[in-house]
Formats: C-alpha cells, sequence, structure tokens
C-alpha cells in the first residue's frame, strides 16, 4: 500500500493508511500525561462538581437547571455578554461569580466543567479556552460554525486529556440506545437505504426582539458578542434572533439537523458522507434572515445508503422525527418514542416510549465521565463529524451545487 506523510489542516502529521478518524478516536485512550494545567483536583465518586455556564440564554440556563437537577453538581459561576443574562443565571445558582468574558470566569481554579450554549459562533473558540484551561467541557450543538473549525477543538480535547461532550442528547437517550442495539446492530431492518429526517414548524427561529432591545442597553457588549463575526451596527434582531444569521449560526440545518443526522449515524455507525446537495430558500420570512426558512438537504453515504433532512418554518406543518427505511422493516423515532414496522405481512408495530428527557441523560453522563475519565456518550469527535454533515448541506445550499466529498481528509473535491 502506497504511504506518503502529509500536514493536515490542524498542523498534525498524518500518515496514509492511518485514517484521520481513528487517530482522534484513539488518542482520547492514549497516555498523555497530566500536568497541573490539564487537571485541576481527582474527583471522588462523590465530590460534587464545579461548574461554569458560559451563555445565559434560555438553553443556557435550562441546561443549567438540568445539571441542578442532578445535585452533583455546584454552579459557581456565570458568563454572558448581556448583564441581565448573567444576573438572571446567577440568582439560580446562589453564590455564584458573574463575567462578562469567558475568559475571566476561565481563570477560577476551583471550576471542574464548563457548559457552553452561547451562539454557534463562539461554540469553538471558547471550547478551545477552556479545554486549554483544564477544564471539562459540555458543549451545545452544533460544535462549530465551519467545518475546518472542529478539528481544532478535538485536538484541544485529546492533548489536554479533557472529557468534551457535545449536546446531541439523543445519544444518551434510553430509547435510541435501545432501538440501535435491537434493531440496528441485529439487522432487523434489512438493508438500510433511505434515512428521513425532517422538523417543521420550530418555533426559535421565529423569535422576535422585545421592545426593550430597541436601543443598545448599556449592560450588552455588543462587541464582544459579534466577536470573530465582521462589524456591524448593533441589530436586536441579529443578537436576539441569531439562529436566522448564517452569520453567527446554521440556520434549521446546524441547530435541527445536527440532531437527526447524529441519530442516523449513531444507528448506521458511519459518519462520513460523500456528496451532498441542498435546496431552498427565504420564501416567506422577509424579515432580513439569510438562513433559509425552508430547505431540503440530502447526502450520500458509503456504503449506499442516503440520508435526508427538510425542514419549515411555515406554521402548516409542525413535528419532528426520524425514519429509517430498510429491506426488512421501518423504525420511525422521536424524542417520545419509537415504532418499528416489520415488514412482514400481517405483523404488528412494537411501539416504545421514552421514560424520560434525554437531557438529563446526557447531562449525567458527562457528569460520570468527569470522574472515570472515559470518553463520554456525545464526545467531541462525534459532534464534530454530526455537524461537519450539516454544514455540507449548508455549502451545498450556499454554492448552488452539488458537493463532492472526502470523508477521510475532510475535504470537498472536484466534481
Amino acid at each position: 500500500m502506497r504511504r506518503f506523510y502529509r500536514i493536515d489542516k490542524i498542523g498534525a502529521m498524518s500518515q496514509e493508511g492511518i485514517h484521520r478518524r481513528d487517530v482522534f478516536r484513539t488518542a482520547g485512550t492514549a497516555a498523555i500525561a497530566w500536568t497541573a494545567a490539564s487537571y485541576s483536583r481527582v474527583l471522588g465518586a462523590n465530590d460534587k462538581i464545579n461548574l461554569g455556564l458560559i451563555g445565559c440564554g434560555g438553553r443556557g440556563q435550562g441546561v443549567m437547571r438540568t445539571f441542578q437537577k442532578t445535585e452533583q453538581v455546584n454552579v459557581t459561576a456565570v458568563c454572558d455578554v448581556f448583564g441581565d443574562r448573567a444576573d438572571q443565571a446567577a440568582s439560580r445558582a446562589p453564590g455564584s461569580k458573574t463575567f462578562g468574558d469567558h475568559r475571566k470566569l476561565l481563570e477560577v481554579k476551583e471550576l471542574d466543567a464548563v457548559l457552553i450554549a452561547t451562539p454557534d459562533h463562539w461554540h469553538c473558540a471558547i471550547a478551545i479556552d477552556a479545554l486549554n484551561a483544564g477544564k471539562d467541557v459540555y458543549v451545545e450543538k452544533p460544535l462549530s460554525l465551519k467545518i475546518e473549525e472542529g478539528p481544532a477543538v478535538v485536538k484541544a480535547a485529546r492533548v489536554n486529556n479533557r472529557v468534551c461532550q457535545v449536546g446531541m442528547q439523543q445519544r444518551s437517550g434510553k430509547i435510541y440506545i435501545q432501538a440501535r442495539d435491537e434493531y440496528f446492530r441485529t439487522k432487523k431492518l434489512g438493508k438500510i437505504t433511505l434515512a428521513r429526517t425532517w422538523w417543521h414548524g420550530n418555533g426559535a427561529h421565529l423569535m422576535k426582539a422585545p421592545e426593550r432591545m430597541a436601543t443598545l442597553p448599556s449592560n450588552l457588549d455588543w462587541a464582544r458578542f459579534l466577536g470573530p463575526v465582521k462589524w456591524r451596527d448593533y441589530d436586536p434582531q441579529q443578537y436576539w434572533n441569531f439562529r436566522a444569521y448564517l452569520d453567527f449560526g446554521g440556520g434549521q440545518v446546524t441547530d435541527l439537523m445536527t440532531h437527526w443526522i447524529d441519530v442516523v449515524h449513531m444507528f448506521m455507525e458511519e459518519d462520513g458522507p460523500i456528496s451532498a446537495s441542498a435546496a431552498g430558500g427565504v420564501y416567506h420570512y422577509k424579515d432580513g434572515r439569510t438562513a433559509p426558512d425552508t430547505i431540503n438537504v440530502l447526502l450520500e453515504y458509503p456504503s449506499g445508503w442516503t440520508g435526508t433532512f427538510e425542514g419549515t418554518l411555515a406554521p402548516g406543518i409542525k413535528g419532528e422525527a426520524v425514519e429509517m427505511c430498510g429491506t426488512e422493516g421501518r423504525l420511525w423515532i422521536s424524542r417520545g418514542k419509537f415504532i418499528f414496522q416489520s415488514a412482514e405481512k400481517n405483523a404488528q408495530p412494537v411501539e416504545v416510549l421514552s421514560p424520560r428527557d434525554q437531557t438529563i441523560d446526557h447531562v449525567e453522563n458527562f457528569l460520570d465521565c468527569c470522574r472515570t475519565r472515559k470518553l463520554p456518550n456525545g464526545d467531541v469527535y462525534i459532534g464534530h463529524r454530526s455537524a461537519m454533515a450539516s454544514h455540507l448541506g449548508n455549502l451545498a445550499y450556499v454554492q448552488k451545487r452539488r458537493l463532492k466529498f472526502d470523508p477521510q481528509r475532510e475535504e470537498i473535491l472536484p466534481l
């Protein structure tokens, strides 16, 4: 087999025949020397974990409360560029310190871990800073704003020997694990040829900035909010509904499709598309948004199947699910239940209900890994690959063309 060496996008030397994905997957279990900077203290089974929250919006505070419900953490620090939100989060975490700059929060030596729930354009930079500061990280999906950002976060987690969980909570959900083990690992659906996913009518993408935000609040650091994004004057809608703008997030594709394509990757045990195409547009909500209000994505995978996503914000249709279609049956799954329907004549469907919200399962898995140092269910590499698949859909949409992709080198190829 031909072998040659090259320097990849994150500056690490790799060898032909050793897949990039295998390097990232196994590095987390390698014997990496721990330094004082990379691990502040050894946690016992009953020790509470000191947690910091970075990004105190609705999702951030919601997941913070889930952490608190486990009774395994002390939320000791919160951070947001908007003082009102930081104060609100602090009121729900008595005794916590407030910050406006995440770098100051990361200087708190007693912190063991951080929860990152900022807009997408800050995820990677803050995660890398936190990992380099020796903190374990729970970061909301999508891991990245751009494909090329992801490998640097994976590297930071591995080099610093940190636990990094991405908030794709289905990975820890009991019904998802049961469905994977009972129907996919046993091949009960036969050959899977199509994975359909959809998420319609998601109101988070239609939020309107309240009147009080019409002018820049004195305690909102607009420049800090923009961060790596090019300057523009304060726009309350871009702040309040960042998901509608491709400078700050990937719209429905990275916000919603990433959850579902990750479920598909989990079931299929394959996470690298070889092509992507998409169509859609801003068909109805002419409010200045740059992310499409209606989108269809089609991905093709090496072992011979396609994964699709469709989403519209139009109120005429609502709901979300994944449907796996095979030669011997189909499996439909949402966060509330799954239904298996065999292709055999007169077969009765099998329905299994979810016992509880998957977020608490995912949080508990993260906290357990903070103590055991195992890789979590939604490990950073998994999060990178599912974000990558979603980014390909958005790139195909923006460029108005079919993309050919090498999932091992993670490179777009000429057609």
